[in-house]
């Protein structure tokens, strides 16, 4: 998940292309990493030893890291330790810049470094990211003070499903206070009892995932589409329903509904909105708490 954000940090920058940012992102969904970068970027082997293992597969039929401990640069322990490493979304990514002859290891560690102060992230914030732990990742686009820890549990728990239903390679932006929110496209839910909460995913990105979630392509954001974002939401809704009457909070589900119109969604109170990017398109989550909200 790591190269999403970086990915489009240097889109943004213009090292990528968006055509060659997308396809790193796709190509990076059933790759593995391959053996020789993986040790040297743990630190274990230099590119010296990496490149002359790889002439040394090229000449005889054995894997890397069998050669790599015949010539005594890594130890078994060490093999095993690295294999369980192959899905590590960040090196993936580099291994998809390197390939393609866009950037070099030492490139990468320069923008990665400028990433990091732009976006004034922490050293952990970065682990995080590297991590591809959904739940450590959505905590980096939470942080403000303003929003009620009801929100931010909603929320992480959104996000997980939204890796579990959806894509796996969404990427988040920092979530903002707003008064207002209009979108031609909306599925929503709400919530009354203990606290009210109104939910809505809106705008285009709502079509890649009503097409991930329902297993079934959408040509177009209509009502179809809509009501299988909404099935979504009322999937997210249930499950933190019962989670939140664990701790004794009683919570009701109203109906779904959905606008297939131009909309305004309006509160004095508190009202959060929350980016996110599925294959490309954006998606926005809004959430209304405890103040009278209003949809014209």
């Amino acid at each position: 998940m790591f190269g999403v954000y970086f990915g489009k940090y240097l889109e943004d920058v213009g090292v990528l292309t968006h055509e060659q940012y997308m396809e790193i992102v796709e190509a990076s969904r059933t790759a593995r990493v391959k053996m020789g970068l993986l040790a040297v970027s743990e630190g274990l082997m230099t590119k010296e030893q990496a490149d002359e293992v790889n002439q040394l597969q090229a000449m005889k039929d054995a894997r890397f890291g069998d050669i790599a401990v015949e010539k005594g640069y890594l130890t078994d322990e060490q093999v095993g330790k690295l294999l369980k490493k192959q899905g590590d979304s960040y090196l993936l990514f580099v291994q998809a810049l390197v390939e393609r002859k866009l950037l070099t290891l030492e490139d990468i560690q320069k923008y990665l470094n400028h990433y990091k102060k732009s976006e004034r992230y922490t050293a952990l914030e970065i682990d995080a990211l590297k991590s591809s732990d959904i739940d450590k990742i959505i905590q980096i686009f939470l942080k403000d003070n303003q929003v009620p820890a009801a929100v931010k549990d909603y929320l992480a728990l959104l996000a997980r499903n939204m890796v579990r239903f959806v894509d796996n390679k969404i990427r988040f932006e920092r979530i903002e206070r707003i008064h207002t929110y209009t979108s031609k496209y909306i599925a929503s839910q709400c919530f009354t009892g203990d606290y009210n909460l109104f939910i809505g995913i809106c705008n285009v990105g709502t079509k890649p995932i009503a097409t991930e979630f329902a297993k079934e392509e959408f040509e177009v954001i209509d009502e179809d589409s809509l009501d299988a974002v909404c099935e979504f939401i009322n999937v997210c809704n249930g499950l933190f329903a019962s989670k939140e009457s664990l701790e004794g909070v009683h919570i009701d589900m109203l109906p779904p509904e959905m606008y297939t119109d131009i909309t305004t969604i309006s509160s004095e109170g508190m009202m959060f909105l929350l980016p996110c990017y599925v294959h490309g398109e954006r998606a926005d989550i809004v959430i209304c708490m405890e103040t009278k909200w209003n949809i014209s």
